[in-house]
């Protein structure tokens, strides 16, 4: 006897439930009928809900153009020389910025932290993509990527420090695309490159003049570079004989921005240091050059270390950021410091096999 007081809900209707509780998963005869547990109370016989039908937009076209993308809107010039790039600065000042690798820029323009009205292309320009031998030392041009000079056996014979340092830019990814030129004048306070170059007394050759890298570097982002001068190349002394060298950092991951950073060079002559040259970074708006007089015509002892540590910890007073505080990464630099000063000497006085 059927129910009359009651209407029969189809055998396979769907439920009259206006949202589904849960999400649909899984949907279709082949999954495992997971679809029914939108279904409440009536879930057996339940087909899926139906999907909703989207409009397709009938014209595109009137909301596209320059407005829309992420950077701000410039005007492309793609320089096939450095005198090229030269005149497009000239024209335009301080309203134009070079691209080489862009693996700094491109950010800040897509965020639009960056808002040049011209961007010069330096990547067709001839002769910036050089390792060459110079002086002794090495030579290397404003468009060498990052990668290639990991690579080069000329940078791990002439110079170590700079050998030790280009793992740690970045990631691989990044690395094959920046340029050793581009992270130099960026001047990242953060980044590896500058730090070495100013711990190696070396200097930056621009189209003007040839700049010691430690008057190169003026602030965080900030270099001596006038508005119509570029890089073209970077010179990196070779290390000499009874030389070590040792660059550290501490980033929360690989490829983070470094939190506290040191590199140092000694040179030891008859048992005691000769030279030393101790840099720090990422503490500060650029790379610092620390005191080293009291280490110099002695051997390196464990009273040294320590004293210079604590030393670079009272002389810098970084701002703080989410990975540490001020008081943390003091500590961080003052253990970096004492970790580079017993690693280069270590490599100083190591016996040749």
């Amino acid at each position: 006897m059927p129910n009359r007081g009651r209407r029969a809900v189809p055998a396979h209707g769907a439920p009259r439930d206006s949202l589904p509780v849960h999400g649909a998963r899984g949907q279709g005869a082949r999954g495992r009928h997971d679809d029914e547990c939108t279904g409440c109370d009536r879930e057996c016989g339940c087909r899926r809900a139906r999907r909703r039908r989207t409009r397709v937009a009938a014209h595109a076209g009137p909301r596209l153009g320059a407005a829309r993308v992420k950077p701000v809107p410039f005007t492309y010039v793609r320089a096939e020389s450095v005198e090229q790039a030269v005149d497009a600065l000239r024209a335009h000042g301080g309203e134009a910025k070079l691209l080489a690798g862009g693996q700094s820029l491109v950010p800040a323009l897509n965020m639009r932290l960056a808002r040049p009205s011209v961007l010069v292309d330096l990547n067709r320009v001839p002769g910036l993509d050089r390792i060459d031998e110079e002086n002794g030392g090495i030579r290397i041009g404003a468009l060498v990527r990052q990668s290639a000079a990991e690579r080069a056996q000329l940078v791990h014979e002439r110079c170590p420090l700079l050998a030790k340092s280009l793992p740690l830019v970045g990631h691989f990814v990044t690395r094959n695309r920046g340029t050793i030129g581009g992270s130099i004048a960026h001047a990242d306070a953060a980044a590896e490159l500058p730090l070495a170059l100013v711990a190696l007394a070396g200097s930056v050759i621009t189209t003007l003049r040839t700049i010691p890298a430690a008057d190169f570097f003026v602030g965080h982002f900030t270099t001596a570079l006038a508005d119509d001068e570029l890089v073209v190349a970077s010179t990196w002394p070779r290390a000499r004989s009874g030389e070590g060298s040792a660059f550290g950092e501490f980033a929360p991951r690989h490829g983070d921005f470094a939190l506290a950073s040191a590199a140092c060079v000694l040179r030891v002559e008859n048992g005691a240091v000769a030279e030393a040259r101790l840099a720090v970074g990422s503490v500060t708006d650029r790379p610092e050059l620390l005191d080293v007089e009291p280490l110099l015509g002695r051997p390196l002892d464990d009273d040294g270390v320590r004293s210079l540590g604590t030393a670079a910890a009272a002389a810098v007073d970084p701002p703080p950021n989410l990975h540490g505080s001020p008081r943390y990464r003091r500590a961080l630099l003052g253990t970096l410091v004492e970790r580079a000063l017993r690693t280069a000497w270590a490599r100083a006085t190591e016996t040749p096999s």
